[in-house]
């Protein structure tokens, strides 16, 4: 799932009203378009609609809808107060965590280099048995009740 935003800020008029004159209009065509999350933020300084899609492509269909552009070219100020970016909008952090820095002193050892094969093959030569048993146990004696002669007789006993 990735996340969305059109930030736009007051300009010539409020952004709440853009948002109310625009925003049914925006979170329908974000609906239809496959939008599987979406939200609405009011601050001083303007709004931030955040959408979220499934795939890349799915925003690129619904930024791209003929009532998307109308809707952003009617922003309060659309030169310096439209921001369209990837991520969740307004104050939120980055989508990513950061990652850890390197340890310093006895920590950052550098650690030996794994073996490239650590699973050697051995070649398989061709060896010929006798049928019978090869493992370390000796063979089982036969009992009278294992042979089929001997069951099959004494069923037959009155």
């Amino acid at each position: 799932m990735e996340w969305w935003s059109i930030e736009v800020c007051n300009g010539r008029s409020s952004a709440a009203r853009w948002k109310d004159a625009h925003g049914e209009a925006l979170v329908e065509a974000a609906l239809t378009n496959g939008a599987v999350d979406w939200a609405w933020h009011e601050y001083r300084w303007g709004v931030v609609l955040e959408v979220a899609f499934a795939t890349e492509w799915r925003w690129e269909r619904f930024y791209g809808l003929p009532a998307v552009q109308a809707a952003l070219d009617a922003t309060p100020d659309p030169v310096r107060g439209l921001l369209v970016h990837r991520g969740r909008g307004g104050t939120s952090g980055t989508r990513l965590p950061r990652r850890p820095r390197p340890l310093a002193g006895a920590g950052a050892v550098e650690l030996p280099e794994p073996d490239p094969d650590p699973i050697q093959e051995q070649a398989v030569e061709p060896c010929f048995l006798e049928p019978g048993f090869y493992d370390d146990r000796p063979a089982p004696e036969p009992t009278p009740l294992h042979e089929p002669a001997a069951s099959a007789a004494g069923s037959r006993l009155p």
